[in-house]
């Protein structure tokens, strides 16, 4: 068991990522706390959604390791093939992705309950329970006998948070789940997360989306090229960088939305 005031929640070292000759993650170095929630900001193609993805374990590696709540959790191999990834650990961690991946055969409350049951062994009258519970809370309760073609985006969306939340994580990985929505939409899943936050849920968070960064994040890292350029609180990384590569990025950003 950690301790909250003075043990890292994640501690990243060395991490490296490349596709063939593409360095995507030239060597982070990232420590997290319990509560933290890290929004990750940056250009495209800097290397943002690869550090959620390797978080998840869903990508291999070229050097470096990752410890969670004191457990060695993935560590490089010799070649990228054999990264090590114990995937007891990784059960405590959930992600959300841009596109939902929804079963579409499946209904909603189908949807939340496959995971808890097929992995966990968790009795489907226990699961239903808590998907229930968890879908009222999200203001989908009337939906959980439909299927996901029947949903807006918003919705599917939070049908996604929901069934992720229900292996109980200890950390939630949001890659970018609003850039997909139409804007009217946006806001019905920032509140879920905001939600989140207020019962401090440690998450991380890749986002466009500066006003959702600023109110959201207890920290920001802006990441470029494969590196962390600037790591610091919202106000400093969002409204006074030190780094002329985020000043530019965070002037470009806001001169684009005005």
């Amino acid at each position: 068991m950690i301790d909250r005031a003075t043990d890292p929640l994640v501690s990243v070292s060395g991490l490296q990522k490349a596709y063939g000759a593409l360095q995507v993650l030239q060597g982070i170095d990232l420590t997290m706390k319990p509560g933290e929630r890290l929004v990750v900001i940056g250009p495209s193609g800097g290397g943002k959604s690869t550090l959620l993805r390797v978080m998840m374990g869903l990508e291999n590696i070229n050097g470096g390791s990752i410890t969670f709540a004191g457990k060695p959790y993935i560590h490089a191999g010799a070649k990228p093939a054999k990264t090590a990834i114990d995937f007891q650990v990784r059960r405590s961690i959930g992600m959300v992705f841009q596109h939902y991946t929804l079963f579409p055969h499946l209904n909603v409350l189908q949807n939340l309950i496959l995971a808890p049951c097929k992995v966990r062994g968790e009795k489907k009258s226990a699961a239903t329970e808590r998907a229930n519970a968890l879908l009222t809370r999200f203001g989908l309760g009337q939906k959980a006998t439909a299927f996901p073609s029947q949903l807006s985006g918003g919705q599917k969306q939070r049908v996604a948070i929901a069934r992720a939340l229900m292996l109980d994580p200890k950390l939630m990985l949001f890659d970018e789940v609003t850039s997909a929505l139409d804007p009217e939409l946006v806001g019905e899943v920032e509140q879920v997360i905001l939600q989140l936050a207020r019962q401090d849920m440690p998450m991380m968070i890749v986002t466009h989306d500066m006003w959702f960064a600023k109110n959201i994040a207890s920290r920001v890292l802006f990441c470029a090229g494969g590196v962390i350029v600037e790591d610091g609180p919202p106000e400093q990384v969002l409204g006074a960088p030190k780094e002329e590569r985020t000043k530019d990025f965070i002037d470009r950003v806001f001169h684009i939305r005005q």
